[in-house]
């Protein structure tokens, strides 16, 4: 039965909150929706009133739509991370960093250019 209000609940909803948004419980005449984050919470809280009457309409039993942010819901359906494409520094490219380090006065540069010389010799 949860799927299947969580269905029809998602032909209502717009494609970003469809994505994020799951039926937590249906309880007498109240469903309970979770979302991920506040911000999905807020606008699912303005639809709420036009979510419930939808819903009615469609032959559901419902006359409340109840929101509960669930920060350990997981984002099913949306983009993953993407793998970041990372090439090793070159001997070229090592070269002209040590000319650099050597040319530059003690500060906050120089370290951060002798911290990259580090992580990138072998």
């Amino acid at each position: 039965m949860l799927l299947a209000i969580e269905q029809a609940a998602g032909e209502i909803l717009p494609p970003a909150l469809r994505q994020v948004c799951r039926v937590a419980r249906m309880d007498r005449q109240q469903l309970t929706l979770a979302v991920p984050g506040a911000a999905h919470a807020a606008k699912l809280r303005q639809l709420a009133p036009r979510i419930a009457q939808r819903l009615s309409e469609g032959g559901w039993n419902l006359n409340q739509v109840q929101v509960k942010v669930q920060a350990g819901l997981s984002y099913i359906g949306t983009n993953p991370p993407r793998a970041k494409n990372v090439e090793p520094l070159g001997e070229k490219a090592l070269d002209a960093f040590e000319t650099l380090h050597a040319s530059l006065r003690p500060g906050p540069l120089a370290d951060a250019v002798g911290r990259l010389l580090a992580h990138h010799k072998p």
